[in-house]
């Protein structure tokens, strides 16, 4: 199956309210299809900013704003969509074989991805004639 933003969603995760704060969690290949392999944040971005500007090759993802909004331009090479992130309880799957661009950050945003594998630099494409080549092939 190719890759397709359409196959990009927004899952929202389980949510338990308490008064002292609420909690949502993810558990390996229960409300996620994978086995977390990786997880980093991004923050301190400064607001406004962009940051990304890649696909994978293999990888999958789940990014969730954990504080803050940042918008995700997602790109199949054909079709462009962009997705708000701005829930701590709504995690957006991205694809491998997606470009990804993550924009207008605002201030004190944290951006948490978990992802299908470790770091593997040689699963990055970072120049986005060579994505729509590897996307023909």
């Amino acid at each position: 199956m190719k890759s397709s933003i359409f196959h990009c969603n927004v899952i929202e995760l389980n949510k338990i309210n308490n008064r002292a704060g609420n909690m949502s969690f993810v558990e390996n290949a229960k409300n996620i299809p994978f086995d977390i392999k990786r997880v980093y944040y991004i923050y301190d971005v400064p607001g406004g900013s962009d940051r990304g500007g890649h696909a994978h090759k293999n990888l999958e993802q789940y990014v969730i704003a954990v504080s803050g909004a940042f918008d995700v331009l997602l790109d199949d090479g054909t079709n462009k969509k962009i997705v708000r992130l701005d829930r701590p309880y709504m995690a957006l799957h991205i694809q491998k074989g997606i470009w990804r661009e993550t924009r207008n950050f605002t201030s004190g945003s944290v951006c948490m991805v978990m992802a299908s594998e470790e770091y593997n630099i040689e699963d990055y494409i970072d120049d986005y004639a060579q994505f729509i080549h590897f996307k023909q092939r």
